[in-house]
């Protein structure tokens, strides 16, 4: 049986590792400074806790980190001191310099990386996310087989270390950027009474964010997460000398929302809070209830 270690539990995380566990991993977590909201989704999914991170490193044969790119090399470099000699399989959106310092980082330690990538909505029973991985083919197969039979597709990548992350970056720049894109443009169309004649134009195109307005609840809700992410791929263009300024601006957007981390929302309030920087004061969100 493998044992696999995921750093840490949330959305995407545990569900991922849920796969794993449904063709037979067992799959372990470290409470210590997890929130409340991160213990009920490894409770729900069934994931063994331990009681350090070392306990987990000594266990684990392969150890999956999906947290927030601001904290992977963190996460990254406290793996490394428990001396963690398995399968490292980083799944961050980070540019691909920072894929390599973690790769270092963890190789010291005498562990073999994977840069993962995934792309999609957490799995489920109807969604299929794809899990790109790149590094040593025989660790490649190891990842392959972890979740073979699953709702996680795992798609291998010719190259070194940095292939997974810079497709995830490629794809994340258009992706999240275009989401905040088309929320400000419809805040503007707003403030000037023409947002359903903006809708009209963009319903005229075959595929348009600018016609998901229920999106953009959900984009305020994760900016918390995204607005890091847009800083990772405004260093992934630098490092390739092309422009970054829509990523960092992007980002910027992103941090008005800062304050709306996982709040239900209406349009309107996600909207309305575009107009209050790092602030939701005077703005009334929806209640769970």
């Amino acid at each position: 049986m493998t044992v696999l270690g995921i750093l840490h539990p949330g959305s995407m995380g545990a569900a991922v590792a849920a796969q794993a566990k449904s063709r037979g991993a067992r799959v372990l977590w470290c409470p210590t400074g997890r929130s409340a909201a991160s213990r009920k989704r490894a409770e729900e999914y069934g994931l063994e806790p331990v009681a350090a991170l070392r306990e987990l490193s000594e266990q684990a044969d392969i150890v999956l980190s999906i947290c927030p790119p601001a904290h992977a090399e963190e996460v990254a470099a406290a793996v490394a001191a428990q001396s963690f000699s398995g399968l490292y399989v980083d799944g961050n959106a980070v540019s691909p310099a920072a894929m390599r310092r973690i790769a270092e980082t963890i190789s010291r330690a005498g562990a073999t990386v994977v840069d993962g990538a995934v792309v999609g909505s957490p799995p489920t029973g109807s969604k299929s996310p794809r899990l790109y991985a790149a590094g040593p083919g025989d660790a490649l197969a190891r990842v392959t087989a972890l979740f073979k039979g699953s709702t996680v597709r795992v798609h291998e990548l010719p190259g070194a270390v940095g292939q997974a992350s810079a497709l995830k970056l490629s794809y994340s720049s258009y992706q999240k950027a275009s989401r905040a894109l088309a929320a400000v443009s419809y805040a503007l169309a707003a403030e000037h009474g023409v947002e359903e004649e903006l809708l009209d134009i963009a319903r005229g195109r075959a595929s348009s964010y600018l016609a998901e307005t229920e999106y953009f609840p959900k984009t305020a809700a994760r900016a918390w997460r995204w607005a890091p992410e847009m800083e990772e791929v405004a260093r992934a263009l630098d490092e390739a000398e092309l422009p970054s300024e829509l990523a960092t601006a992007a980002a910027a957007v992103m941090e008005r929302w800062g304050a709306l981390r996982d709040k239900p929302m209406t349009v309107e309030q996600a909207l309305t809070t575009l107009h209050t920087p790092m602030s939701v004061e005077g703005v009334e969100l929806e209640s769970k209830g």
